[in-house]
């Protein structure tokens, strides 16, 4: 009976924190979609294009800087380490690297006889940014002890400020770069505020900001191949956005910041259930010694839902984003949302895989894997964007998702992750078989994308990749 009670309690802690990171996000993803529209309909291209390469410098450096210990933080609390020389030696960590990383550039700028304009951006918004960099400790913290409705709370709070100021202002018609980068100044360093009372007010823990060379440096080496991964992560994610804005055009940046920031907003999905995934993964590990095979049955579901959703974004992108901009970005941007959707489900089944992997505590592994990964996209856009403009930075980018796969695959749970390989290719192959049919026998857009989910969930079912008899297969995820 006690036990009955006790995975009753259990499973409905972990409904509540999908629940509370679902809720976060979509909040999150609301307004930052609020966002995205209005700066990309009021601004013009070349101001669009000059904020997203200072936000893609800002993205790559504050990643960097965390040299991997967010990710080791999680863990190690998870794994029930003392949670208070953790959290106090990170603190540490990212108040010596903002005010290291922030005084440099403040530096530069001050050297520099005549600023342009983006380095004045830089400094401004990246003074929002360093806010959230400190704001990282406690949020990790949260994170690593399954608080997701606390997290939730710390999280939600830049996006909504951002969001409701750039509403009011396009409502009275004053929405410039100026005032767009004061806005996110504000925003980012509320949420830096928020979340600083949120953590002594809810987790009321000790921290200590004196310096502990010893244990530092012990867990800047246990992280040592998380840097390396980090490395490569947060150069992965920018580095084609950097390269256009130096070597194309802050235009041509723009028109493709946007279509990669609308396919970020199509994986919701993923944004909910992967912060979920390590600690749980950490703690099966931790209490069988070794990883499930059943929990690849949560892999085989986000496969087909997540080519779905790739599927729907292609169909409807250049008539619902020409219409929502005036022309500006849908048309010009159908080559790219291509390729990028077909990325989709290959993040899936890489960020499960790295979950494993970095719960079995793989890290060595994965550092490789990361380092292939990011020369096959390093060298994908230094030959292919020259060519192919912006497509030939999407098709980089799915060349290195697609050889992160495969290395994943052949070196973390070998045989169960080659069967979910091919259960995507089943997955590919039904929706390819979708749009071609919708498309070739069908016209009007509604009618087209209907038409193909349907056929999909019927081929899916068909061929076994869904099954509403075994929807109960998802417990798993949550208990």
């Amino acid at each position: 009976m006690y036990t009955i009670g006790y995975k009753l309690k259990v499973n409905a802690r972990h409904l509540k924190n999908l629940s509370a990171n679902t809720i976060q996000l979509f909040v999150n993803q609301l307004f930052g979609l609020a966002i995205f529209y209005i700066l990309s309909t009021w601004l013009d291209k070349q101001s669009f294009g000059q904020l997203n390469w200072v936000m893609a410098i800002l993205f790559t450096a504050f990643n960097i800087l965390a040299c991997g210990i967010d990710q080791l933080v999680v863990k190690k609390i998870a794994q029930g380490d003392d949670t208070t020389t953790v959290t106090s030696l990170f603190i540490n960590h990212v108040l010596v690297s903002g005010f290291i990383f922030y005084t440099g550039i403040g530096l530069v700028w001050w050297l520099l006889p005549h600023s342009p304009i983006i380095f004045q951006m830089l400094m401004l918004v990246g003074a929002g940014k360093l806010m959230i960099y400190f704001a990282t400790p406690f949020k990790q913290l949260a994170l690593g002890q399954e608080r997701f409705s606390l997290l939730a709370k710390m999280s939600a709070v830049s996006n909504v400020v951002r969001g409701v100021a750039l509403i009011l202002l396009a409502f009275f018609k004053y929405v410039t770069l100026t005032s767009v980068v004061f806005v996110f100044l504000a925003g980012d360093g509320l949420e830096f505020v928020v979340t600083v009372y949120l953590f002594y007010r809810f987790l009321r823990m000790p921290v200590s900001i004196k310096l502990q060379p010893k244990l530092y440096f012990a867990l800047l080496k246990e992280a040592l191949p998380q840097i390396g991964v980090v490395l490569f992560t947060s150069a992965l994610a920018r580095f084609d956005w950097i390269f256009i804005g130096l070597f194309l055009s802050a235009v041509k940046l723009a028109e493709y910041s946007f279509a990669y920031k609308a396919f970020e907003i199509s994986t919701l999905p993923l944004l909910a259930v992967a912060p979920l995934l390590l600690p749980r993964f950490v703690n099966v590990i931790k209490e069988q010694g070794v990883f499930p095979a059943r929990l690849f049955r949560i892999l085989k579901l986000e496969l087909a839902f997540s080519v779905l959703i790739g599927l729907i974004l292609y169909l409807c992108w250049s008539p619902l984003v020409d219409w929502f901009t005036h022309d500006k970005y849908g048309a010009v941007n159908s080559s790219v949302i291509l390729v990028l959707s077909a990325c989709m489900p290959l993040m899936y089944f890489n960020n499960f895989l790295w979950s494993i992997g970095f719960a079995q505590g793989k890290l060595r592994l994965i550092f490789k894997v990361f380092a292939v990964t990011f020369l096959v996209n390093v060298i994908g856009d230094v030959v292919l964007i020259p060519l192919l403009g912006n497509a030939g930075a999407a098709i980089a980018y799915l060349a290195a998702m697609l050889v992160q796969a495969v290395l994943y695959a052949l070196s973390i749970e070998r045989s169960f992750a080659l069967k979910q390989g091919g259960n995507l290719l089943i997955c590919v192959a039904c929706a390819l078989i979708s749009v071609f049919t919708a498309t070739h026998f069908l016209s009007g857009v509604v009618a087209v994308i209907l038409f193909a989910v349907v056929l999909y969930l019927m081929l899916t079912m068909l061929f076994g990749q869904i099954s509403l008899k075994k929807i109960s297969l998802l417990k798993p995820a949550i208990g």
